[in-house]
């Protein structure tokens, strides 16, 4: 997203008059999006309520009415990242168990390769001196815990072990994000980014197969 299109090509308008008429989220999500192609193109220097305003095609009082600040904007890239997130794992809709959790890993990679602004505030920290309220560190927990309930459909199923769902979770949600930081970081070389993320977490997940599990799985 080029930072510098708070202007339509075709009809002059602006990203915060066309959200203004889809109403109120509209207008904070597309907000948010011009502040994190400022913080993707120009970095965090660019992050002022006046460069985003004039970004976003509206006024500094409009910013201040919806974040209050600069921090505000922060958080608020850093809540709608997670929501994101949330919303991505809650679409994967599976009766078995192991296919539901496999179909959330590869949401997690998509949502990351589409929304990597958020991505990089959620996980990398690029804004200085920022730090999630108490309230915003707690909704960010919501993908884990949605991640975590799936594990334990896995274990409950006789998928896995009788290990800690929540520990299985932790460790699937490090593979996941280890392969997709080194995918963003352009680490490629000539390794095929997708092949790698899905055997990176199957061979994750299959540290915790039950016998039977694992006795049924092609190797």
């Amino acid at each position: 997203m080029d930072a510098k299109a708070g202007r339509s090509a075709d009809d002059g308008a602006t990203a915060y008059g066309r959200a203004q008429a889809a109403g109120r989220q509209e207008v904070r999500r597309a907000l948010l999006d011009v502040a994190g192609a400022l913080l993707e193109d120009e970095g965090p220097q660019a992050l002022t309520m006046r460069r985003i305003a004039q970004a976003a095609g509206c006024s500094t009082t409009v910013l201040y009415t919806i974040f209050a600040g600069k921090a505000g904007v922060a958080e608020g890239l850093w809540l709608e990242g997670f929501e994101r997130l949330r919303q991505a794992l809650a679409a994967v809709q599976d009766t078995e168990p192991l296919t539901r959790l496999a179909g959330m890993g590869r949401a997690y990679r998509a949502n990351a390769l589409a929304n990597p602004a958020y991505y990089a505030v959620m996980f990398q920290r690029p804004i200085p001196g920022f730090e999630p309220s108490a309230d915003a560190h707690e909704c960010s927990l919501e993908p884990l815990r949605l991640l975590t309930a799936a594990v334990a459909d896995c274990v409950e199923a006789g998928v896995f072990r009788a290990v800690d769902p929540a520990h299985i979770a932790g460790v699937l949600w490090a593979a996941a994000h280890g392969a997709v930081s080194l995918e963003l970081a352009g680490r490629e070389g000539a390794v095929d980014a997708q092949a790698r993320f899905d055997d990176l977490l199957a061979s994750a997940a299959a540290w915790f197969f039950a016998p039977a599990t694992a006795s049924g799985v092609d190797r």
